[in-house]
């Protein structure tokens, strides 16, 4: 006996395919050439000074929550609060306290982080424990 090869209710399953490939390509086609430009950020003049953060700016792009995250246990599981560099300029281990911590030189959340996170679509938790800095208008 030979198979019966024959599609039955072709169009109904053809429809049915093209309405589930459209679902799926949806968010694709829609956001085409509507990808909004990276932010330009707001450096603090302490950080335009420094000329580079702790690490190389772009390393800082992609790694910056994995120190963030390191620092906390560090703090907290050694007691250890400096952070030394390869050149020797020290860091306090924290993202909010301090002159020479994260927002000692990023001075405006709002103009810093939230840009970036916003675009990333990223909402990070360390203001679930810390108090936001208080920014000047």
């Amino acid at each position: 006996m030979m198979p019966n090869n024959k599609l039955y209710d072709r169009e109904k399953v053809l429809i049915g395919l093209a309405i589930f490939v459209a679902v799926i390509s949806f968010p694709f086609w829609f956001n085409m050439g509507k990808a909004a430009p990276a932010p330009e950020l707001k450096l603090s003049n302490k950080a335009k000074a420094a000329k580079q953060c702790i690490a190389p700016t772009p390393y800082m792009r992609a790694e910056h929550m994995a120190i963030l995250d390191l620092w906390r246990d560090t703090v907290v599981r050694d007691a250890k609060r400096v952070y030394s560099d390869n050149n020797g300029r020290q860091f306090n281990m924290s993202l909010s306290t301090g002159e020479d911590s994260c927002m000692g030189c990023h001075v405006t959340k709002a103009d810093f982080c939230d840009k970036c996170h916003n675009y990333a679509s990223v909402r990070p938790y360390c203001w679930d424990c810390h108090i936001a800095p208080k920014e000047n208008k």
